[in-house]
């Protein structure tokens, strides 16, 4: 055996050890860990980069929970400012989360991932077993924040999920139901030619909806066109943008659907722009039946998912795993229902 291979393994940083690095007292490190707030900011910063630098582990990371809480849960939401107050759909769920738990000891800390930078301090942050669980809001494919929180082993409910082997606890919408029904309806009032506008399809819960706009026509003997699918982001712009381009297309269509309210919004102002009446001309059905699909001009009909009511069954779900960290995990899915108005 070589003299390289008798080297025994390095050993684990130390609360010590991160407290030379940190210059700072072994009292201070232990606060910053245990998320006390009797640290300065100065002091807290030097410590978390000590944490990041070394490697270092709470040995707290790996105790049940029963005895090592912060009395704290994070909301994660990894999008910008402007996407975050323009969907109706996350204020729905921060409203549905918060009062849930009105009644509770614990604290509400939500977070905003906009870049790697905010990505790396909040891996700091969790790290450090700062809260107690974590609600992650917006879930992509290529996210690494599902991963990180299985390998931290902590607590965590997703709105969404990755795909239909998620393995982490979750609560989502019957997104492919939804748009069947949406689907049905259009073409149970005579419409031949149904195009749809797609939200982000890295995330599931779009390619969901597209899954089951296909389902329908296909249950419908109508042949697949995919001169009529347009790739939106879930946003009025995209909504709109993708709507022009279906036009450009497939002129001759007499309905949409598209995959979230706000893009419904933008479709209507393109087809307004290009001279068509909704819904003589086009029928619109959108999904989420926010307060946007009672304010566009005519009404939206619109496919509605109880998002305030995912947030609350978030909480539910985390709270019973935090107190029950071996129990497994649960994964909901709630149904939708297709509310009917003026656009189709």
């Amino acid at each position: 055996m070589s003299r390289a291979a008798q080297q025994p393994p390095a050993a684990r940083p130390t609360l010590e050890a991160v407290a030379a690095r940190a210059g700072v007292g072994r009292g201070t490190v232990s606060r910053v860990v245990n998320g006390s707030p009797r640290v300065s900011a100065k002091a807290r910063a030097a410590v978390e980069q000590a944490i990041a630098e070394l490697g270092y582990v709470p040995n707290q990371a790996a105790r049940s929970l029963v005895t090592s809480r912060t009395d704290a849960v994070a909301l994660v939401i990894p999008e910008s400012v402007a996407k975050l107050s323009s969907e109706p759909y996350f204020s729905d769920i921060i409203t549905g989360v918060s009062a849930e738990l009105a009644d509770s000891d614990l604290q509400l800390l939500l977070v905003l991932v906009r870049d790697e930078h905010e990505r790396e301090r909040l891996t700091r942050y969790l790290a450090a077993r700062r809260v107690d669980g974590v609600l992650l809001v917006s879930v992509h494919q290529d996210d690494p924040l599902p991963e990180l929180l299985e390998r931290l082993e902590l607590p965590a409910v997703l709105s969404g999920r990755r795909s239909a082997q998620e393995t982490l606890g979750y609560v989502h919408a019957d997104n492919a139901g939804g748009a069947r029904a949406a689907v049905r309806h259009l073409l149970s009032r005579g419409r031949t030619a149904i195009a749809t506008v797609t939200g982000p399809l890295d995330m599931e819960a779009a390619a969901a909806r597209l899954a089951g706009y296909r389902q329908a026509l296909d249950e419908a003997a109508v042949p697949a066109d995919e001169g009529l699918v347009a790739h939106g982001d879930f946003t009025e712009h995209g909504g709109r943008e993708g709507m022009r381009d279906l036009l450009a297309r497939r002129p001759g269509l007499d309905a949409v659907f598209c995959a979230s309210d706000l893009m419904a919004a933008g479709a209507m102002q393109a087809l307004r722009e290009a001279g068509r009446r909704v819904p003589q001309d086009v029928a619109v059905v959108g999904f989420d039946d926010s307060v946007v699909a009672r304010h566009t001009e005519p009404p939206l009909t619109s496919v509605r998912q109880p998002t305030e009511e995912m947030g609350r069954l978030m909480v539910r779900l985390l709270l019973e795993e935090i107190a029950r960290p071996a129990r497994l995990r649960r994964q909901v899915v709630l149904p939708t229902e297709l509310v009917v108005r003026e656009s189709a």
